[in-house]
């Protein structure tokens, strides 16, 4: 029998789990986003080599499961002596770690099509422009290209932030207690995995609201100061 006392009362206990999740968002977002950049200019780049480079990359992580990468790296990286005894292993024993970067690379994969996409799509008298304004190529890709491919990616940006946030999941599979294992282990306790799993859908629920009204209050103000 459905008992809805008992998934209200665990929602505190999954807020716990929740923060977790949060942080994990943040450190995936902030690793996806810096390893984009350099994705995005693989991509447009002249030289075959690197557009190559740029176009295996986003296909093995997007042609591949999170889940798989995640295992690859959390599990295997541990099998060779190198990485074993490099300074990389106080971050790949650490499960917290490996979703950062497993995730992290994922999601700079699709980051990282869409910013190039949005560059290539910036009007050539812009470039133009600063170039006459004595803007050098890199100066004018930090102050103008990727502001304004920023802000052209921005709806496509957001749905990365809340598809990030849902992904967080998988870490609830190599011992991390964010939101999903939190779930589980309370499952384990109550023997109420209807009532349990439903209010972890509710917190998911509330916080990707919250991050998709965050990204449209965001892209809404840029557009009024455009």
């Amino acid at each position: 029998m459905f008992d809805i006392t008992l998934l209200w009362s665990a929602i505190p206990a999954l807020l716990e789990g929740a923060w977790l999740t949060l942080k994990l968002t943040g450190w995936v977002i902030l690793l996806g986003t810096t390893l984009s950049i350099p994705v995005a200019l693989c991509r447009n780049a002249h030289l075959r080599g690197l557009r190559a480079a740029a176009h295996a990359y986003v296909l093995f992580f997007r042609g591949t499961p999170a889940l798989v990468q995640l295992f690859l790296l959390y599990y295997g990286a541990g099998q060779f002596d190198a990485i074993r005894h490099s300074v990389l292993w106080p971050l790949l024993r650490d499960p917290f770690w490996c979703v950062v970067i497993a995730l992290g690379l994922n999601s700079a994969a699709y980051t990282g099509k869409t910013l190039g996409a949005a560059l290539a799509a910036i009007p050539r008298g812009t470039r133009e422009a600063a170039r006459v304004l004595g803007l050098g190529r890199a100066p004018a890709f930090w102050l103008i290209d990727l502001p304004l491919a920023a802000r052209a990616a921005l709806p496509a940006l957001g749905n990365e932030v809340v598809l990030t946030c849902k992904a967080t999941a998988l870490a609830s599979t190599v011992t991390l207690l964010e939101l999903t294992g939190s779930a589980r282990l309370l499952t384990s306790e109550t023997y109420a995995p209807y009532e349990i799993f439903l209010a972890a859908g509710l917190v998911y629920l509330a916080i990707n609201y919250a991050l998709m009204r965050g990204m449209r209050t965001l892209e809404a103000s840029l557009n009024r100061s455009h």
